[in-house]
């Protein structure tokens, strides 16, 4: 994900895990394949590819935050917060999320196109 075009840079606040749910401040890099989570002095990044995502929901707004979460495949929920400020997060990811989702169904058409196209070709013909 190093590699791909950065489209979005800030800090989001994401739940811990543990029992009390903290909250915790992340910095992120939203690029084309993911988003990327670092803690607070710039180290220990995790990656989140949008392969690895089934869909972002739960959007809530209060009192000057949204609210949101992230589904991952095997059904991990995420969640995450951040200022409602200009355009947010969540929109910026959900965007992300269905161009790549859209990426990827337009190669695999293509790829099965090519595929049916390459078997009905040659070897059909009688003599």
């Amino acid at each position: 994900m190093n590699q791909c075009k950065v489209m979005k840079d800030g800090y989001l606040e994401k739940r811990s895990n543990g029992v009390l749910q903290l909250w915790k401040k992340k910095r992120c890099v939203l690029s084309e394949d993911g988003l990327r989570l670092y803690d607070c002095k710039g180290e220990s990044g995790k990656e989140m590819r949008f392969e690895q995502m089934t869909t972002l929901d739960c959007v809530e707004y209060k009192r000057g935050l949204v609210y949101f979460t992230i589904v991952m495949n095997g059904g991990k929920e995420i969640d995450f917060r951040c200022q409602q400020e200009g355009t947010a997060w969540n929109a910026e990811i959900a965007l992300a999320l269905v161009r790549f989702k859209n990426r990827v169904a337009v190669q695999t058409g293509r790829n099965r196109h090519l595929s049916h196209a390459g078997s009905c070709g040659e070897g059909d013909v009688e003599l």
